[in-house]
């Protein structure tokens, strides 16, 4: 019988990567097996490679002795960038039954480095020899290809010589990207498919020896770079502030794991290294995103101010300056991606530019967060540095946002090859009707005019503290969208009334009951009846599904548990929902949402996914994957900030109106 998947019929695929362990530092990862061998060859292994930037420049690195693979019998994450592996060497053993030699190999990734070393370890009597290889593959393929199931390597060159204290080196080179390798004490094999590092070894008697490998990459291209400096966490309440139930352990260990993971996340533009963001995720998201690294930045406000002001400078510098259809810029408008090529989504018709601006929500959070961070901390010098910013980005949302008239900020794809939906659910289909069918752009979004609402009075107050001018219109406005929405957007269906997810193009409601409308709450355009009937919804069986809010009510012709954007649970998602329920002053029912996610950050050893699937907690103990789910993801990971303030007792953001 024919293995379908190595069917030359067969479309590309996506790897999937919710069985893969990743060590990393941005903007370098190591994706493997749990026996710490990468190997993308294994068809279900497609993820597995040493990525830097967007690109994956091996393909392979396994470990081999006398030609035979160990027995790997434990993985352990010891932290964001570290991890150990364990396995046996029966070949080398006596024949008594409990295994006498193990390995162990301790993965350390660093911002442009991966070094590993090997540990054999014997209770054997007499001294063992053997010979260990590890076997290097270079490939220099595009993350986005690695994405797209279509990777192939590039031709490269291998130089041969000599580093200091007289280990050998390799230096492999393809076109702009290089790697060195080192390997003290090792012979080195280059031949025209791999570098083999090769250790004839000799374990003494109930003793140890050790090998050690490092590979430095280098990328000239590259947009961005790790972090320079190291991070301080301040305490995430003050004491005293949870009520008398004791905080579940639960969320200290998921907020340990989660400031690992932002820490690991951390990156830099080059020309301004010490103005730090969080990249948006991994593997496919080590970069700048506006919306996630804004987000990301504002859920871990309690815990760290300096690089939610660092982040807002960044995206200050990248602000839209002209309008251009081609990277869907505009005046004041703030990014959306980075990158240092264009991004080309296989089969979707899309082609992203290298600056790109098509996100309609990330320009009102700039000002959310600039309002949140002063509230935190933020000095008041590096907030009066930002008021040019601060007011190009309230005359994007006055003047450019509104692309028909209808007093509404809204998006439409101008390109012919961007995203056609420009909120946080970005997939071609994550806007319907409840009958399933895909509603009509231009968008205009509830959770956006909630955004944007917030903004301008956020906008205004600051303005007004600072002494400057223009902040009586600004609440006009906001005043004038609060009306607006009350008028336009409320639906009543089956399951009850609720705001739409949005109005299409012909400025009709649609209808499907979405987590879209928890994003509304805390930002001040409901009225407080309003809120705690959309907070009892979200908490209903067809929203909640006991591991966090679904993305679309199951009651919804499109909803499937598996898709994207219509059934799913992302992590983030629900965080924003409990984030505004505690802030409306719904805080039992923050705290539900927020039990959901504890239950998931458990089944998930502690690393919530991106997303995961929307199947009920009755139905199942534990979360199903969403099998292509990034991970660890910067929003996610902000995410346990939350769970943290919530479990707490304390309110975790601050309305500014």
């Amino acid at each position: 019988m024919t293995d379908a998947r190595m069917s030359i019929d067969a479309p590309p695929v996506q790897p999937l990567i919710s069985d893969a362990l990743i060590v990393l530092r941005a903007p370098t990862q190591v994706w493997s097996g749990r026996d710490g061998d990468v190997r993308a060859d294994d068809p279900d292994r497609a993820i597995d490679g040493v990525f830097h930037g967007d690109v994956r420049y091996l393909r392979e690195a396994s470990l081999t002795y006398d030609g035979a693979r160990p027995e790997w019998i434990s993985a352990s994450p010891e932290s964001a960038s570290r991890a150990l592996f364990g396995g046996i060497m029966r070949r080398l053993d006596d024949p008594t039954p409990d295994p006498k030699v193990r390995v162990v190999r301790d993965r350390i990734v660093e911002a442009g480095s991966v070094h590993e070393t090997i540990s054999l370890r014997s209770h054997v009597g007499h001294p063992i020899e053997t010979v260990l290889r590890v076997r290097l593959v270079p490939e220099f393929a595009s993350l986005h290809d690695v994405k797209g199931g279509m990777a192939g390597p590039r031709a490269w060159s291998a130089e041969q010589g000599t580093a200091r204290g007289a280990a050998p080196v390799v230096t492999v080179s393809s076109m702009d990207q290089s790697f060195a390798v080192t390997a003290p004490e090792a012979s080195v094999e280059v031949t025209d498919d791999a570098i083999t590092l090769v250790w004839s070894v000799r374990i003494p008697a109930r003793g140890t020896v050790e090998v050690a490998w490092s590979v430095a990459l280098e990328d000239p291209t590259l947009v961005v770079q790790g972090a320079a400096s190291a991070i301080e966490w301040r305490p995430v309440s003050p004491a005293g502030t949870h009520d008398g139930r004791g905080v579940d352990p639960r969320v200290e260990r998921w907020l340990d794991a989660a400031l690992g993971d932002l820490d690991a996340l951390r990156l830099a533009l080059p020309d301004h290294p010490h103005d730090e963001f969080y990249a948006a995720g991994a593997p496919w998201f080590f970069t700048l995103f506006g919306r996630d690294s804004l987000w990301a930045a504002r859920l871990a406000l309690p815990v760290d101010t300096r690089i939610a002001a660092s982040t807002l400078r960044v995206l200050a510098r990248m602000q839209g300056e002209d309008t251009h259809a081609a990277t869907a810029e505009q005046p004041g408008k703030i990014l959306h991606e980075l990158r240092a090529t264009p991004l080309e989504m296989p089969g979707e018709g899309i082609v992203l530019p290298p600056v790109y601006f098509g996100t309609v929500d990330a320009t009102a959070l700039w000002v959310c967060l600039l309002s949140d961070a002063w509230a935190w901390g933020m000095p008041d010098g590096e907030v009066r540095a930002l008021v040019p910013a601060l007011r190009s980005a309230l005359g994007w949302l006055v003047d450019h946002g509104d692309s028909d008239g209808d007093g509404f900020i809204d998006y439409v794809d101008e390109s012919g090859h961007g995203l056609a939906n420009q909120g946080w659910k970005d997939s071609g289909d994550s806007i319907q009707w409840r009958t399933g069918e895909l509603a009509e752009g231009p968008i205009a979004l509830c959770e956006v005019q909630g955004y944007a609402y917030e903004a301008a009075l956020a906008g205004a107050s600051i303005l007004e503290r600072l002494g400057e001018s223009g902040y009586d219109e600004l609440r006009s406005w906001a005043a004038g969208l609060r009306e607006r929405f009350a008028e336009s957007f409320w639906v009543e269906t089956p399951e009850g009334r609720y705001p739409a997810v949005a109005l299409d193009a012909h400025k009709r409601p649609v209808d499907t009951l979405t987590s879209n409308i928890g994003h509304l709450l805390g930002t001040g355009i409901l009225d407080p009846a309003d809120e705690r009937a959309v907070a009892e919804l979200l908490l209903g069986p067809s929203m909640l599904s006991g591991f966090g809010v679904r993305t679309m009510s199951t009651d919804a012709a499109g909803y499937w548990p598996l898709s994207y954007h219509g059934g799913s649970v992302w992590t983030h998602d629900s965080a924003i929902v409990a984030h505004g329920m505690a802030r409306a002053g719904l805080g039992e029912a923050a705290a539900t949402v927020v039990d959901g996610l504890l239950e998931a950050a458990e089944a998930f050893r502690f690393r919530m996914p991106e997303l995961h699937s929307g199947d009920p907690r009755s139905e199942t103990r534990t979360p199903t994957p969403y099998p292509a789910a990034c991970r660890p993801q910067a929003w996610s990971a902000a995410a346990a900030v939350v769970a943290a303030q919530v479990s707490r007792g304390a309110v975790p953001g601050v309305f500014a109106g």
